[in-house]
């Protein structure tokens, strides 16, 4: 199938059409328009430094559902101690650098670059994107950011600078998820950290129907935060 160029104006070709390993698009910019139309049909930037900015839809995509996330008993005993304190939208710009400053097994360099950390930046002021973090004694130790739609939640990355401080923050995001009626975290690509908390692949078809159904929810516009959870 061909990979299509992107006009000026915000518009997108059906995702379906996408190449087998998931490129659909190229060119385009990152304004929060065309990012917000982007995630609305299923479609998210993924690119590398001075390249142009390419659009996926990959096939099978990874969900991970709220209900669904998986805690292991090592990882619950740690959720259960006072040893993290997890916050969200309290430090955005922090946790975007750290993923971006993660080394990753695989990749030469960072896919999270400087237009990129501005442009989810914007998103987040605008209330659409969002951060977790997980604090040791006053440090940022670990986290994750994504962006928001009706009842969707699509993950971009997460760090973790001590054990199981990234899961924490997806555990405790999915649970806050769960008690705001969000009906799934869209993981994007497999990775078996994920996989081994619950992700599954599903088809693309079945991953945009799900899709349709969870935008049919409002907005929950931020800035976050949690609703008086506990760890367990």
């Amino acid at each position: 199938m061909p990979i299509y160029r992107l006009p000026k104006s915000f518009l997108f070709p059906d995702p379906r059409e996408a190449e087998p390993e998931g490129i659909l698009a190229v060119g385009g910019g990152l304004e929060p328009e065309r990012l917000l139309l982007a995630y609305g049909q299923g479609i998210f930037p993924w690119y590398a430094e001075n390249n142009p900015i390419l659009w996926w839809s990959p096939d099978p995509r990874l969900v991970l559902y709220p209900d669904q996330v998986h805690v292991s008993k090592s990882l619950e005993r740690v959720l259960a101690k006072p040893k993290y304190q997890v916050t969200l939208d309290q430090a955005f710009g922090e946790v975007i650098a750290a993923c971006a400053q993660t080394k990753r097994e695989g990749q030469d360099g960072t896919w999270i670059l400087e237009d990129m950390q501005a442009a989810y930046t914007k998103l987040h002021h605008l209330g659409y994107a969002h951060s977790v973090e997980t604090w040791e004694e006053g440090r940022l130790v670990g986290g994750l950011y994504g962006v928001s739609l009706g009842a969707a939640f699509f993950g971009e990355s997460m760090f973790s600078h001590r054990p199981d401080a990234s899961k924490a923050a997806l555990v405790r995001l999915c649970r806050q998820l769960e008690l705001w009626g969000f009906e799934l975290v869209d993981c994007q690509v497999p990775t078996s950290h994920l996989k081994s908390m619950g992700a599954q692949e599903v088809p693309r078809e079945t991953f945009l129907e799900q899709l349709e159904h969870a935008l049919q929810s409002p907005h929950r516009l931020g800035p976050w935060s949690f609703d008086g959870l506990q760890y367990t």
